[in-house]
């Protein structure tokens, strides 16, 4: 941590807050007699004046309902469902709205603000709350009011502001299972009567979750703090100066995905089968660093005899063949122990002036953060090198023997990868952007069995301004008007795959290409011998404006109208290396020799423009005109009924690079999404006061929604449409002062529009006539698909004929598929169904004749499927939770408050294509506290219990692509968690 962020952070103050708009009703979570305020529509209200879909948690409600993250606050709140990503992200999906974009330039779905201000990069969902003094969700699209448009809401973190009236402090500490230690502290210092001091951090500690049986080791830990530090000034009556400056540290064992699972593909052909999840291992032979290091490529490649170089053989036993999965999903086997490294600060100020008739507030502030995570990609621990193996390194030992004519070309690569002998260790690249790995000296390590790791980092900063003015005028008219800008920048969002078999792969080939060249291309390896989706900058400059109108037609109705125009500037600079041409051995920077095209121009990164690039360049502009209009009538003092309509945006991105030769459906940006949003709502205060009940129904016209699929080791962005429509209900009851009930439940129902795509899972599409092949070009999954439906015959015979040309063996039925699939080279494949397979090869030529008596074929990357009127992915239709507190008062001024909460989502789909395989099985979370407090709340003592039935269930899935085998990484909910606390406040 540098120092002067630590002295930033330490200093500075807590900022008034702004929350954002949205539509719909609120739910109130504080009791029914002393209800929440919110700033949702620039101005303090409660939650049952707010037409608006809000919920808020002041800071007793967090602490209540033991809410201590992201993860938990979506479980009591109606059509919101949470999930990590992949990477290292997350997914917040509100009314089936949610992040199912994913790259840099994908903008999120919602809008994530701290103390009003917006923020693109956070690591929010890493850390957990202290010293807040609410947090507001807002449902429905938003963008009128400030910060940056969003299509599914808002949510707002308000952090504790300081308190001029006095000083005082707190302090807690937390002991529980996992050997887990949390701490909590806050001083609240006046410094004059116009300026005051808010200092708070936390910090927490704690075993894994998950248990490794590699090395008996337990990952999944924390070691993480954060300080915030809060200056409020008051310089004058009608004045005040709110700064804020936060540090976040975090250096543990977190790992980013739960468990791998698959059905293990015995034909290799697409690694994982597409039936079910189950606890085995992927395939190997269906992953690119297996299919380039086998004894068919290399045999083919350079000739019969290099087929002994082959680690393993694309028809045999592969490395992950009899290995064990545990069943258990919070236990693992791996050899690469992950790490999560991760940091965040920034500094914001609001200013805020109230004129008379008009008010202004200012607000800007600087934000960066940064990220740097590992983990084991295959979470499988692969054997110890087998016969095959060893014998293929004896075999290079044989190569790189002065004695042999290759020598010169093969010692240096069999030196680099295995430095002590055949039968020693073998080397693995590290992951960085030398790129230099093994060839260049730079080694991660080496063991007795194949090491495969991957590495997500990012380094992200932005910096925005907003000026809004609000009047109070006297009359029926008023208005609000504004305007942000905002800017971001992401330099280094890399995403490596490092694999021994990639190495080992890209030293042989280069070795077989030096040789066939007769040394005249010099001593190489075909690099880089790593997988990187680089990601060298991308950059986000956006502006809007912004206003609302608001008339009161009688005394208990008004009318808002609110416009705004945004628009959105983005561009990426961005390249994906992985064996694209030779490599000099001993090259300890291949990042500047790839940037200066290599010794022959072959490390050219957008084939589009003229010349040598060194990355694909694209940038990509939107706008759009947003708004919306609520009619609210309060038709009682306790009753409220309205109806809105608005109008979401959320921007379009660009694709990363990819070659469009093989991949045509590909587009080079995607396009905004926008959402149509209608709703009717009520709130209700009853009883007098005793019972809140609100209700919305909602219907949502979504225009351009932004599905993410995996194709060639990344994420491809697409645009189709849905419909959405749901009801929401909330209630809070509290019959006396000592019994409080929380209830909440909601239905969603979505369907996507008419939208046709490729299943990775199953390529051919689920028809009988149609080969599936998986591609020794680049370890991708092709289709022969014929042109005349039920020509499965010709089908296979076309890639038969081919494959035994080649030495290749013929197809064989895939379990868990209607059809046949094979090794082969689509390239030739292509060739042929286009009349030429000379093409490909010259001495093949003479076989067109008999490839054209099987009929016409297409060749494509699969045959898609129709998802529509299939249901959105993170949205299940229902959902409801449901609270109980009870407050027992002593006559010494002493109380003791029990709760209890249990929450329910419904089944959900991981993917729009809604197989039984994507199925999110519903599941229930159960939570119980007991809390001693003191007199005057001096003190207090708890005992706490989440999770109570040790659910284990799955929360989010995420399928890899074919290169990897189509194995399945997912994610659940943590763990039954016990453990006492106890705090002092003064």
């Amino acid at each position: 941590m540098k120092k002067t962020q630590l002295l930033i952070a330490t200093a500075l103050g807590a900022g008034m807050v702004t929350p954002a708009m949205a539509q719909t009703n609120a739910s109130t979570t504080g009791t029914a007699n002393a209800p929440i305020i919110v700033t949702a529509q620039r101005q303090a209200q409660t939650l049952q004046e707010v037409p608006i879909a809000v919920s808020a948690f002041d800071s007793q409600a967090l602490e209540s309902q033991q809410i201590e993250s992201v993860s938990d606050l979506q479980l009591s709140l109606p059509n919101i469902t949470f999930s990590k990503g992949n990477f290292t992200g997350s997914s917040l999906a509100i009314r089936g709205v949610g992040n199912l974009c994913v790259g840099f330039s994908c903008d999120s779905a919602l809008g994530i603000h701290i103390n009003g201000m917006p923020v693109l990069a956070t690591r929010l969902f890493e850390t957990e709350y202290f010293d807040l003094e609410r947090i507001e969700v807002l449902r429905g699209p938003q963008g009128t009011l400030y910060g940056r448009n969003a299509t599914s809401g808002v949510l707002n973190t308000i952090t504790a502001r300081p308190d001029l009236g006095g000083f005082s402090a707190s302090a807690e500490v937390e002991y529980g299972n996992f050997d887990a230690m949390r701490a909590e502290g806050m001083v609240n210092l006046p410094l004059t009567d116009w300026a005051g001091l808010r200092v708070a951090g936390s910090y927490i500690n704690r075993d894994g979750y998950t248990t490794n049986l590699f090395d008996g080791s337990d990952i999944d830990g924390r070691d993480q703090w954060a300080i915030r530090g809060s200056l409020r000034l008051e310089p004058g009556p009608d004045t005040t100066i709110d700064i804020i400056g936060y540090y976040f540290e975090e250096d543990s064992n977190r790992s980013r995905i739960q468990k791998q699972l698959c059905d293990r593909d015995p034909t290799g052909v697409l690694g994982c089968l597409p039936t079910q999840l189950q606890a085995e291992p992927v395939n190997a032979n269906a992953t690119l660093a297996s299919i380039f290091a086998s004894a068919e490529f290399l045999g083919i490649a350079g000739g019969a005899a290099f087929a002994p170089l082959g680690l393993t053989s694309l028809y045999g036993p592969d490395q992950y063949a009899g290995v064990t999965v545990p069943s258990d999903v919070r236990t693992v086997n791996i050899d690469f122990n992950p790490t999560y490294q991760a940091d965040e600060w920034f500094v914001m100020a609001q200013i805020d002036h109230n004129f008379g008739p008009v008010s202004l507030q200012l607000t800007g502030g600087w934000q960066e953060t940064s990220i740097d995570t590992r983990t084991d990609y295959n979470l499988t621990a692969a054997p110890p090198f087998g016969a095959q193996a060893r014998n293929a390194f004896a075999t290079l030992a044989g190569f790189s023997n002065p004695l042999s004519p290759v020598s010169p070309f093969f010692a240096p690569v069999f030196n680099a990868l295995l430095p002590n002998g055949a039968g020693g260790v073998a080397c693995t690249s590290e992951a960085d952007l030398t790129y230099a790995g093994v060839f260049g000296g730079n080694v991660f390590g080496c063991s007795n069995r194949s090491i495969e790791f991957d590495r997500s980092t990012s380094d992200a900063r932005q910096y925005s301004i907003e000026a809004i003015l609000t009047s109070d005028l006297d009359g029926a008219f008023n208005f609000l008007i504004g305007g942000i800008y905002f800017n971001h920048r992401n330099r280094g969002g890399d995403y490596f795959v490092n694999a021994f078999g990639l190495d080992y792969a890209g030293g042989v080939l280069g070795a077989l290409q030096s040789a066939g060249a007769g040394g005249l291309a010099g001593v190489n390896s075909l690099g880089p011998t790593m997988f990187n989706s680089e990601t060298e900058l991308f950059t986000l400059e956006s502006y809007g404006l912004f206003g609302e109108v608001y008339v009161d037609i009688t005394d208990n109705l008004r009318l808002t109208g609110g416009i705004r125009y945004s628009n959105d500037e983005k561009f990426v600079r961005a390249r994906s290396p992985l064996f694209v041409g030779l490599v000099p051995i001993g090259t300890t920077d291949v990042f500047t020799f790839m940037n200066n095209g290599g010794n022959f121009g072959e490390f050219d990164f957008d084939p589009n423009i003229a010349g040598v690039q060194p990355y694909a360049e694209e940038s990509a502009s939107f706008d759009e005109v947003t708004g919306r209009i609520v009619l609210d009538w309060q038709w009682t003092p306790d009753n409220l009924l309205y109806a809105s309509w608005s109008r979401g945006y959320k921007s379009g991105g660009i694709n990363p690079p990819i070659n469009r030769t093989e991949f045509p459906s590909v587009p080079i940006t995607f396009e905004p999404e926008i959402i149509n949003a209608f709703e009717i709502g009520s709130k209700n205060t009853l009883a007098g006061g005793a019972v809140q009940l609100n209700g919305s129904i909602f219907y949502y016209d979504y225009q351009d929604l932004q599905l993410s699929r995996i194709l060639a080791r990344t994420s491809i962005n697409t645009n189709t449409s849905a419909e959405v429509w749901g009801v929401e209900l909330e209630a809070v009851v509290s019959p006396d002062p000592a019994w409080l009930f929380n209830f909440t439940a909601s239905y969603l129902n979505t369907s996507i529009g008419d939208l046709q795509i490729i299943d990775s899972r199953d390529p051919s599409g689920g028809r009988n006539d149609t080969v599936i092949l998986k591609n020794l070009d680049n370890a991708s999954n092709c289709a022969v698909i014929p042109q005349a439906v039920g020509n499965a015959a010709g089908a296979n015979a076309f890639v038969n004929t081919i494959n035994g040309a080649l030495g290749l063996q013929p197809t064989v039925p895939i379990p868990g598929t209607n059809t046949t699939g094979a090794f082969a080279f689509c390239s030739a494949l292509t060739a042929a169904a286009a009349g030429n397979i000379g093409l490909f090869n010259p001495a093949l030529a003479a076989l067109q004749p008999l490839l054209n008596s099987f009929g016409s074929f297409d060749v494509a990357e699969g045959q898609a499927v129709d998802v529509t009127g299939n249901e959105l992915p993170q949205a299940p239709n229902w959902k409801f939770s449901i609270g109980g507190q009870y407050t027992h008062e002593f006559n010494n001024g002493m109380n003791v408050v029990l709760r209890g909460d249990y929450a329910f989502t419904g089944d959900q789909w991981s993917r729009a294509f809604n197989s039984p395989i994507d199925r999110i099985p519903s599941y229930g979370i159960a939570n119980a506290q007991v809390q001693l407090n003191g007199r005057d709340d001096r003190w207090f003592v708890r005992a706490f219990i989440q999770n109570i039935f040790d659910n284990d269930a799955i929360t989010g899935q995420y399928v890899t692509d074919p290169s990897s085998g189509l194995f399945t990484n997912i994610f659940t909910l943590e763990p039954r968690r016990y453990g006492l606390a106890a705090g002092v406040r003064f």
